[in-house]
């Protein structure tokens, strides 16, 4: 099976969500399991000190009165083609940015169609998110190309239609708001990246005004999986010492070389809780900060947050860290080695999601013994279960109203459970024993290949 992957992101080069992780995981798996899988991304300036193979241009189009150019080289650390577009669009640092992102990314999904029909012709586009919404449209009377639609994020829908016709070719055919709603109404198939988010956006409260289409076409959920080779702690080189379940004793030593990394008081015994996030509503932060200050005011606990967004929350988080210095650090940058080393020396996870397609964040921590404390919703469902002392059930610590009160009772209730130590690294434990490797996504995924082709 030819499979051509097309999106906006994908790790280790290109990433900012979770997306970039599942198309930089998932290609792997499949061509493991002998399938001709490529990659299409934009040729972002960021990538230059990234690629480790040679990169040769193999084909040149146009489209939407633009030439573009179309590189080929192989994805670093694996044996997955990647073609790259070519165009100064793309002559950025940034993935996402600016007033044009509208025009470069719908260039982008046009490029991608171009190729498609003319260069490298495959059975399968696996398209991702709105970026990539209007290739099932123009594929719609394409009978021998098929199209999977995968969403991240229902959030950020692209431009609308009235829009789309003026920059690009829009099917006569075509009845969509914007290019989300496109994707999702004219794929062979569409999926979701967790089953709680797949039954959660056919409601108003999660469906941003797509509800109805959405409970039309009944979006499969696939739970997102993570790297296990990249996100060891027992191999990971960026780590101050390294660990498996078998040694966890040895953890502690990535605790206090990540306190002394931030300026925290170096303090074995103090509950240390870390957060790597984007810095956005999405991810809960208007939550936390009505209750950080008390939070940390009336404990001993210690707080890191890592991740870049909105200005507000940023400077918010900043003032808390210089109130509480020696408590709290506020790194505000992009730091992907530094995020390993939080999640291997923080204690506690927090993930007060608003909302929460699947999540990475959280099963990198269980992997690496950090234990998470969540919102349920979406993804976050599904991965995390309530920890029960008596029971020795569970891997992290749950809240379910999107409430303050409730945010703030569940992080006493970890702060609290951290006293208990053989109980804690019971906890630890199941959650480091947790499969959330991609072989059985990757099944997953083929069978809806299978079924477009069928």
């Amino acid at each position: 099976m030819k499979i051509l992957f097309v999106a906006a992101e994908a790790a280790p080069i290109a990433k900012v969500g979770g997306m970039a992780d599942v198309v930089g995981s998932l290609p792997p798996i499949l061509r493991q399991m002998g399938h001709d899988v490529r990659i299409v991304l934009p040729n972002y300036t960021l990538l230059q000190d990234k690629l480790t193979q040679a990169v040769e241009q193999v084909w040149q189009g146009s489209c939407m009165f633009q030439s573009f150019q179309i590189l080929q080289t192989i994805l670093p650390e694996t044996d997955v083609p990647l073609y790259l577009v070519q165009h100064p669009c793309f002559d950025t640092s940034q993935i996402y940015h600016g007033e044009d992102e509208d025009w470069r990314f719908t260039f982008f999904a046009n490029a991608s169609a171009e190729l498609a029909w003319n260069f490298w012709k495959p059975n399968i586009i696996h398209c991702h998110d709105w970026h990539t919404g209007m290739i099932p449209a123009w594929m719609h009377q394409i009978s021998d190309i098929g199209t999977l639609f995968t969403i991240h994020n229902l959030a950020y829908q692209g431009p609308w239609q009235w829009r789309l016709a003026q920059i690009t070719w829009v099917p006569w055919y075509m009845q969509a708001r914007n290019a989300l709603a496109a994707g999702i109404k004219y794929a062979d198939r569409v999926n979701t990246v967790s089953p709680t988010y797949a039954q959660q956006i056919c409601t108003p409260s999660y469906g941003e005004g797509l509800e109805d289409l959405i409970q039309a076409v009944r979006p499969r959920g696939i739970l997102n999986g993570i790297d296990t080779k990249s996100y060891d702690p027992a191999t990971d080189p960026v780590l101050a010492k390294n660990y498996s379940a078998e040694t966890i004793e040895l953890r502690l030593y990535n605790k206090t070389a990540l306190q002394e990394e931030l300026g925290l008081k170096i303090n074995k015994q103090v509950f240390l809780i870390g957060m790597v996030t984007r810095l956005v509503e999405q991810k809960g932060l208007d939550l936390l900060l009505q209750i950080l200050e008390r939070f940390l005011a009336y404990s001993d606990v210690q707080f890191v947050v890592l991740g870049t967004g909105d200005r507000y929350y940023e400077t918010q988080l900043w003032q808390i860290a210089s109130k509480y210095s020696g408590r709290m650090s506020a790194q505000i940058l992009y730091n992907a080695s530094l995020s390993r080393r939080v999640y291997a020396g923080c204690d506690a996870f927090l993930m007060p999601s608003r909302f929460e397609p699947c999540g990475i964040a959280q099963m990198i921590a269980m992997r690496y013994g950090c234990v998470p404390i969540v919102r349920r919703t979406g993804g976050l469902v599904d991965t995390v279960q309530f920890h029960d002392p008596q029971a020795e059930t569970g891997t992290g610590f749950c809240f379910d109203r999107y409430e303050p009160l409730d945010l703030y009772t569940c992080l006493v209730r970890a702060w609290e459970s951290y006293r208990y130590t053989a109980s804690w690294r019971k906890l630890q434990l199941r959650g480091m024993e947790q499969d959330f490797s991609w072989q059985k996504s990757a099944q997953e995924y083929l069978k809806i290949y299978q079924s477009i082709m069928g």
